[in-house]
């Protein structure tokens, strides 16, 4: 069997190329594979308020993956009940005084972006794929990517034995991405020394349709607001191993205590938690996101700090910048795996994906230093940067993908 676009791993990010490319309505013919694919996406009903209720995988979906999703079909099947809008964001050192505030209304903007369940975006995105005659999925593990053949096909080989030929072979299997390491892409990794410590709880007042985040020395804190409920909240609370651990083994009231604690009380008590999960931070980045035939996108080219909500951010690009080159290609008669293609892919995706790591590294470095000094010049550059609604507006800009 040959297609011209194989897309192996059907995450957000594999899903969202798929659409996107079969929304364009070009004739390419696209494979899905993934077993995951043999299982629907279960969801909850639309209205709750049960902190269990909740996925414990939320995203901070942006202006511009907004824009990704409705031109593929997907934001429509988004329920409204299970996305928020968060107008306002509060951001502030636990080591000072030094805060900044972002608000829409300085861009004249609705929202500054929604907070969205993972698995509402995938459900919504698999009912789109499941419409599109042009796109075959296929719930089958791969078990290899072999040479390409002379006429230019990269194969794909199935559990089950079939062998599925592809102009194009899209890695879009994740952080540990097997067509990654099939195709012999070497990439730059680290600890971040961080564990990230993810669940939905209930606060005692409003969290105000804003996005509270404190910088601790021992990470960032990050609570997010969920749909249901003015009083339901995601936590991201990054914070180094040992503590990590510490703050895992306690139970619900205890973390519920700790918590309040570190959030100085912004949002009053913490009233609920649900089930805790731990998950360890490394930064990968890959050395290159091509070879002819193959190419990666989303965690399989780059994973980064949750610090700023960006990672499933920086997967929607990828989609949109590489759906842009293979399209363009396919109507100059090229092929999706041509060499110049994927090239123009990585140039145009590298640099910001780079440059966005390099930036949620600094932030984290920044603020894990103790020293008075920098401690003194951190929070006096907060509150000068805060004062200046221009520069903050650009900003806001840039991290709505604007």
């Amino acid at each position: 069997m040959r297609v011209d676009v194989a897309i192996v791993g059907a995450g957000m990010v594999g899903q969202a190329l798929a659409a996107t490319l079969a929304a364009a309505s070009s004739g390419l013919r696209i494979a899905l594979v993934d077993p995951a694919l043999a299982r629907p996406v279960e969801l909850p009903e639309s209205s709750q308020t049960d902190v269990d209720q909740w996925d414990l995988r939320v995203s901070a979906l942006t202006a511009r993956s907004q824009s990704m999703l409705e031109a593929c079909g997907a934001w429509q099947h988004l329920r409204p009940a299970r996305r928020k809008p968060y107008r306002h964001m509060t951001v502030w050192d636990a080591d000072g005084t030094g805060q900044v505030e972002f608000d829409c209304t300085d861009l004249h903007a609705p929202c500054l972006g929604h907070i969205v369940e993972n698995r509402e975006t995938l459900a919504a995105l698999d009912t789109v794929v499941r419409d599109q005659t042009d796109i075959q999925r296929i719930a089958q593990p791969v078990n290899a990517i072999d040479n390409q053949t002379p006429d230019g096909y990269t194969p794909v080989l199935l559990a089950d034995g079939t062998r599925l030929e592809a102009k194009l072979v899209v890695g879009a299997d994740g952080a540990h991405s097997r067509v990654r390491q099939w195709a012999g892409i070497a990439t730059r990794e680290w600890n971040y020394d961080h564990h990230a410590i993810v669940a939905t709880v209930k606060t005692e007042h409003s969290m105000q349709q804003t996005a509270w985040q404190r910088f601790r020395p021992q990470g960032p804190l990050a609570l997010l607001p969920l749909a249901g409920s003015d009083q339901l909240a995601s936590i991201v609370w990054s914070t180094v191993p040992e503590e990590a651990e510490q703050l895992m083994q306690l139970d619900d009231d205890g973390f519920c205590e700790a918590l309040t604690a570190a959030f100085e009380g912004r949002v009053g008590a913490i009233e609920a938690v649900s089930e805790r999960q731990s998950i360890p931070l490394r930064q990968r980045h890959a050395k290159h996101y091509s070879l002819p035939g193959v190419v990666l996108v989303g965690d399989a080219a780059h994973t980064i700090h949750p610090l700023a909500g960006q990672g499933v951010n920086l997967g929607f690009k990828d989609v949109e910048v590489l759906a842009e080159e293979i399209l363009a290609a396919h109507k100059r008669g090229v092929s999706a795996g041509h060499e110049l293609v994927l090239a123009r892919y990585q140039r145009r995706r590298q640099a910001d994906n780079l440059t966005t790591m390099a930036a949620m590294e600094g932030f984290k470095r920044l603020f894990a230093a103790e020293a008075p000094a920098i401690r003194l010049l951190r929070n006096i550059g907060l509150k000068q940067f805060d004062r200046l609604v221009p520069v903050k507006q650009h900003v806001m800009m840039a991290a709505m993908g604007l």
